[in-house]
């Protein structure tokens, strides 16, 4: 009964900031991102085999899925990969809530599958999980993720999936060289285990693993992304500096060196774009190897520098 194994690329696309209203100011980013600036992403990522594009209906409240529909418009459904997720937080109360969010995002996206579906976030996983049985069966959905799980709670979603002859085939959780919880908490070599892809996100913390940022050079005041993180840039400061030097010797950013770590790591990174020369960032990331020794001692600057950036979103793994 399975379907063929998921295949993905190296790096996924996030479009959370997809999402945003498009009014300098009013959104996470507070960023003016045009259609013909997205059309452009999607052009440079579709041609250097970056196809698979991450959304949910929960960003932006099916902003993000929408305008990621237009941007593909005119590639063939075969080009390219869908993630998206159901949300339980944003359940409604008819007789089948899951399917009833995925035939929302299946309208706005005007495609009748989605490559990938994820319960985004564990909401009694007794309860949402049987429903994603009938939309395998049905075609409607190629393969099923969790996102912010612990252990337990994907192991509890891979059972109920395997009674009917499925499993759970990625995990996403926040991972990076600042919160490494999954892997402490044993999901990494799990998923390496038993052929499960682990996705990602927040590699770069929101922009503050990109070497952009500093003490001198905060985040955009106002913003959520300031509020999260300018207070420990200073301890950052070593960190980024290391990456930032990694990278020059070989023509790459500190951003680069960060997407590069998780891929080292096993993982998939899903890196937001808004930005074609975002794209070119992923190439150089995606080309970059870092020797085991420079993985170690970037994970000892990250613990020296004991911040945490667990979001509000996200209990302990």
């Amino acid at each position: 009964m399975t379907s063929k194994a998921l295949n993905v690329p190296a790096v996924a696309l996030g479009t959370w900031a997809w999402g945003d209203s498009g009014e300098a100011g009013d959104g996470y980013f507070g960023s003016r991102l045009s259609a013909s600036g997205l059309r452009e992403v999607v052009e440079k990522a579709q041609s250097n085999g970056f196809t698979l594009w991450d959304t949910a209906l929960a960003y932006g409240m099916g902003r993000s899925e929408s305008v990621l529909a237009q941007s593909l418009s005119g590639y063939d459904r075969s080009e390219y990969q869908l993630s998206t997720k159901f949300t339980p937080q944003l359940a409604g109360d008819g007789d089948d809530p899951v399917a009833d969010m995925l035939e929302q995002s299946l309208n706005r996206m005007g495609t009748d599958y989605v490559d990938l579906y994820w319960i985004h976030n564990p909401s009694d996983v007794a309860r949402w999980t049987p429903s994603l049985i009938p939309l395998l069966e049905s075609g409607k959905i190629k393969h099923v993720g969790v996102s912010n799980h612990n252990m337990e709670e994907i192991a509890l979603a891979d059972r109920i999936l395997g009674e009917a002859g499925f499993r759970v085939e990625a995990v996403q959780n926040h991972y990076s060289l600042l919160y490494r919880g999954s892997e402490r908490a044993g999901i990494l070599e799990y998923c390496r285990e038993h052929e499960v892809r682990f996705f990602s996100y927040m590699v770069l913390e929101q922009g503050a693993l990109t070497g952009r940022y500093s003490p001198a050079n905060p985040l955009p005041e106002g913003s959520t992304r300031a509020t999260a993180y300018n207070a420990i840039l200073p301890r950052l400061q070593a960190l980024t500096d290391r990456m930032a030097a990694i990278g020059e010797d070989r023509g790459a950013s500190a951003a680069d060196v960060a997407t590069a770590w998780a891929m080292a790591k096993g993982t998939t990174p899903i890196v937001g774009v808004t930005k074609a020369n975002h794209v070119d960032g992923l190439l150089r990331a995606r080309g970059l190897e870092l020797a085991d020794k420079e993985i170690a001692e970037l994970e000892a600057l990250a613990d020296t520098a004991d911040v945490d950036t667990r979001g509000w979103w996200e209990k302990e793994m």
